[in-house]
């Protein structure tokens, strides 16, 4: 198998041109220099008088030509303009997956073919991707060859250990590129880059390298500079580079951008894959002290700590994010008793040593970011995590193998031991995750859903032949965790990637059996593979970059057995398996892609319009420009369609719903354009509009008639209330509820799956499906009180709830869901007491000086917005504020009955106390019967009569306005109190 590379992708010819147009009106030249004798070769030394040329790069544009060049190309890409040239490094931005490598290769031959340059020096932050380069190099050779005429040259991975090959990178003519790590080059007092050697005539190589004037090409320069003032960026300029172009999809330095092509840019143009986050959300557990490290922090001297844990809020436990200081008290910080004795100890926000120390009853523990304490047991949920994928694998296995397509999923592991161990022998032996992958695969092998998949094949054998695990190794052949930190560890890493890097489209091929990869922290950056289609995280994503690292190994589009690319969603989908919920994976995702990317969602810039393409009267298309985009965005902000910072207002957002967006008559010819570009910014949330909020005012008219005055004397008096109940009826009510109440499970795991869409108002979440619950297995479960706890949420005595549950026969529920049965039994019983209490509640009218004034009606202000309103012409306001197309439709009603002589949408401020919290009435209606007889209604709309359709609570609070209301009527003062859907219930007696 070949891979096919296509010459002519419109996004990659133009980060090319825009690179190579940089050096527009370079002639084409080289410099030369003279080189000493290498005195190792017995021929030179025979010779050493006869000098040996080098030939380097030559620059003859002045910075202003350059500075020209570069203002023409931003223009042209609609990137912000570099106000001087404040240094020779040149960034391109690109999205991972969308073949940022061929473009700086390919650049390397076009920058030749146009002006001659033949030193280049790639330089990479690790391992991992120089392994990467050098295997795209060869793979691409032949087609670079094709494509530039058989232009020769050579490539070549620098080893101090070897330093002779510089010499030939010096003085050879043809395109030489060297391939190094930022590790073997950023340590002048240890690197051989560094050192006088033979091999090289007595010079440093890198003398040889800086008389080349290079073109220095960074590959992930955000690892490679180690900061501003990093060593990385030192070994950098050492090097004497004629310029350097910086390739990254995640810069964290710009510096002069001349092309992007970001996040968003590579979604909406489908140049990756879609993605879709399956999250496994754990169900009914909170049954053990739970404490997981989010991050710590220190802010003007105040150290604090970020974490995850479970607090009680109201009758529910919920799992939360508190910020934390040393010494705090985590059982008054949660409110829950399980976290009894348990104190935050020492935060540390050291860099590279960042940890909060937990202590507990018995002990205490280092947390690490991202480190938990406590949840549910973890292989109970890494194997559902190693289910889930091995389905993802298999369902797409089915659909695109038909059409030449070769699934492979990739692991991401939290330490190597748990995939590979070792005995006493030095025996590799299988981990937990490579026990758990091979008894799920198996099942999978036998489900009839699958048999297509696994005819003629021994399931046996075929579990053990799938999955590898690909880590660092030492000298004796061992898997060790990655560390690039030392020249050892890079050794380890190196033959690592040999074995994967370099069988790439062996790989890929429907011959070789391997389909699931298992990796530590190996594979995170360098290594990608176009048909990994699931990527499942068995660590915790912990790092600000890592979402978008992780997501990078998947996001190539696929090829088939030909090694033709496979473009659209339909075939290129990659499934993330996430413990995170999809909404926060969304949220996460969008905060990375700002902070790496600087894309602000939902901002207007004011380069952002420089681009839009203007066309005069003779047919001429040129740019608009910088200066005429700063007018218009200042014409947006003046129109109030954005604020001060560039983000977009709900304005903007109505006047492009609308289609009402008018723009200066110097800007009309461009309308579509800009309306275009906004509307991307803008996205399509659904936002209220502030300028349709309005203040209604009461209709004076009705305010002041006396058909209101007598309504409102009837209903206007205030009440209290006194329950009476029997406390043995009331016991057999809770254990009935509690027998009655719905079954209790295990602790469960549930599968919810989202597409992710990704534009320039953020990144956005759609449910697509969930699956059946999954139970997990708990052990070393904390047992809390549940006498005290049902005694604290119920407030009956330790005696009756001991009752209670003898005779419910329900315990043996609380031993498999402590906390799932300790919230279902005081729900149950507080449904009993507020039955009993609502059953047996008086209310009695306070005094006559004790009411609601009718002014409240001037002095409470009303508002709402348009599209919840409708005009009153009966209504004590000119307009009713309606929740319901149920409350909509009888407010109409009220309106255009004629035996309704006046009504009012009860306001917020006039409430009915209760037992269980304030009750606030639908309607008070004044009726005229018969033209002679008046009836005086608060009515309580519902779309549905029937008792059992409206919510328990409730009914409970109508039961008490029921009684509220008796108590008012006395005498000739009779108040009706009735639910209705319609206004002609009021008249059904």
């Amino acid at each position: 198998m070949k891979f096919h590379f296509e010459d002519d992708l419109d996004y990659q010819l133009a980060a090319i041109e825009s690179v190579c147009d940089l050096f527009r009106g370079q002639e084409i030249c080289r410099t030369e220099f003279t080189v000493k004798p290498d005195l190792s070769d017995k021929q030179m030394r025979l010779q050493y008088a006869k000098d040996d040329l080098g030939i380097g790069n030559r620059l003859t544009l002045l910075d202003d030509e350059l500075l020209e060049n570069l203002h023409d190309i931003q223009l042209r890409n609609g990137v912000r303009p570099s106000v001087e040239l404040t240094s020779g490094d040149f960034t391109v931005e690109m999205e991972t997956g969308t073949g940022k490598t061929y473009v700086y290769l390919r650049t390397i031959f076009e920058l030749n073919r146009r002006y001659g340059f033949t030193k280049f020096v790639i330089v990479v932050p690790s391992v991992a991707i120089k392994e990467g380069v050098n295997k795209s190099i060869e793979m691409m050779a032949e087609h670079f060859r094709l494509l530039y005429s058989g232009e020769p040259f050579e490539w070549f991975q620098y080893d101090g250990s070897k330093p002779g090959a510089v010499r030939n990178f010096a003085t050879s003519p043809q395109i030489q590129i060297m391939v190094v790590t930022v590790g073997a080059i950023n340590k002048k007092d240890v690197n051989n880059l560094y050192k006088d050697s033979e091999k090289t005539g007595g010079y440093k190589p890198i003398e040889l390298i800086c008389d080349t004037r290079p073109i220095v090409i960074v590959d992930e320069p955000q690892s490679v500079d180690g900061g501003l003032t990093g060593k990385g960026k030192d070994a950098l300029e050492s090097m004497n580079p004629m310029c350097t172009l910086r390739y990254s999809a995640t810069h964290v330095d710009k510096h002069h951008m001349v092309y992007r092509l970001d996040a968003v840019d590579a979604y909406e143009q489908k140049l990756v894959k879609q993605i879709e986050i399956a999250s496994a959300g754990v169900e009914g557990g909170f049954n053990k002290p739970y404490v997981k490290l989010l991050s710590v922090n220190s802010t003007r001297g105040v150290i604090t700590a970020k974490i995850e844990t479970d607090i009680q809020k109201g009758d529910k436990v919920h799992r939360k994010t508190l910020t934390v200081h040393d010494s705090d008290d985590l059982e008054q910080a949660t409110g829950r008793a399980i976290y009894e004795n348990f104190r935050i100890g020492e935060i540390s926000t050291k860099k590279g040593s960042q940890f909060m120390e937990l202590r507990y009853p018995g002990g205490e523990m280092s947390l690490k970011v991202g480190e938990a304490y406590g949840d549910v047991e973890p292989m109970a949920l890494q194997r559902e995590m190693i289910r889930r994928t091995i389905k993802e694998h298999l369902d797409k296995e089915i659909r695109l193998a038909p059409h030449g397509i070769k699934v492979l999923s990739l692991f991401f592991i939290d330490a190597v031991e748990h995939y590979r161990k070792y005995d006493d022998d030095g025996t590799p032996i299988k981990g937990v995750y490579a026990e758990i992958f091979e008894e799920e695969y198996r099942r999978f092998a036998r489900h009839p859903d699958y048999q297509t998949l696994f005819k003629e094949v021994d399931i046996t054998t075929a579990a053990e032949n799938v999955h590898n695990g690909y880590f660092s190794r030492d000298k004796k052949g061992k898997s060790v965790d990655t560390n690039e930190s030392n020249q050892t560890g890079r050794d380890n890493a190196q033959r690592a990637y040999k074995l994967i890097m370099r069988k790439k489209e062996e790989l890929l091929s429907f011959d070789t059996p391997l389909k699931f990869i298992f990796s530590h922290s190996a594979l995170k950056e360098g290594w990608d593979n176009p048909n990994v289609f699931q990527i499942c995280a068995l660590r915790e994503i912990g790092t600000e970059r890592e979402r978008r690292q992780t997501l990078g190994r998947g996001l190539r589009l696929c090829v088939n057995q030909n090694g033709e690319r496979l473009r659209g969603f339909d075939v290129n989908t990659l499934t993330v398996i996430a413990t995170e919920s999809y909404e926060q994976y969304a949220e996460n995702l969008q905060k990375e892609i700002e902070k790496d990317t600087g894309i602000r969602f939902g901002i207007v810039e004011e380069h952002q319009f420089a681009g839009v393409r203007v066309a005069d009267d003779q047919g001429n298309v040129t740019p608009l420009g910088f200066d005429q985009s700063k007018i218009l965005w200042q014409y947006l902000k003046s129109e109030g369609f954005i604020n001060t910072k560039g983000k977009i207002q709900d304005t903007l957002r109505t006047a492009l719903k609308d289609e009402t967006l008018v723009l200066p008559e110097e800007f009309r010819g461009q309308h579509v354009q800009v309306r275009d570009i906004l509307a991307k910014l803008a996205g399509r949330l659904e936002v209220k509009d502030a300028d349709a909020r309005k203040t209604i005012r009461p209709r004076r008219a009705v305010l002041d008639g006396p058909e209101f005055k007598e309504l409102w004397d009837r209903i206007k008096h205030k009440t209290t209330y006194r329950v009476q109940f029997d406390n043995e009826d009331l016991i057999k009510t809770c254990i009935k509820a509690i027998d009655h109440a719905p079954p209790i499970g295990k602790t469960r795991l549930q599968w919810r799956k989202a597409d992710l869409a990704i534009g320039r108002a953020g990144v956005a979440a759609t449910e697509t499906a969930q699956s059946a619950p999954v139970v997990l297995d708990e052990s070393d479960i904390d047992w809390p009180d549940l006498i005290t706890d049902l005694q604290d949420r119920t407030q009956l005595t330790r005696r009756t709830i001991v009752r209670v549950l003898r005779d419910s026969e329900r315990l043996d529920d609380f031993k498999r869901n402590p906390q799932q049965f300790i919230e279902l039994a005081g729900e149950a019983i507080n449904k009993a007491k507020r039955l009993a209490i609502t059953d047996g509640i008086r209310y009695q009218r306070l005094g006559d000086d004790v009411y609601y004034a009718q002014e409240l009606f001037e002095q409470e202000e009303l508002t709402g917005y348009l599209k919840n309103m409708v005009e009153s012409k009966k209504g004590v306001y000119e307009y009713v504020v309606y929740d319901s197309g149920t409350e909509k439709d009888f407010a109409q009603q009220l309106d255009t009955n004629e035996a309704v002589k006046v009504y009012a949408k009860l306001p917020g401020w006039f409430k009915v106390p209760t037992p269980l919290e304030t009750y606030n009435p639908d309607w008070a209606v004044l009726v005229e019967k018969d033209g002679a007889e008046r009836l005086y209604f608060v009515v309580e709309t519902k779309s549905d009569l029937f008792e059992d359709a409206v919510r328990e609570k409730e009914n409970a609070k109508i039961k008490c306005g029921t009684a509220h209301f008796k108590a008012l009527s006395v005498g000739e003062s009779q108040v009706l109190y009735k639910r209705a859907a319609k206004v002609n219930d009021l008249f059904t007696s």
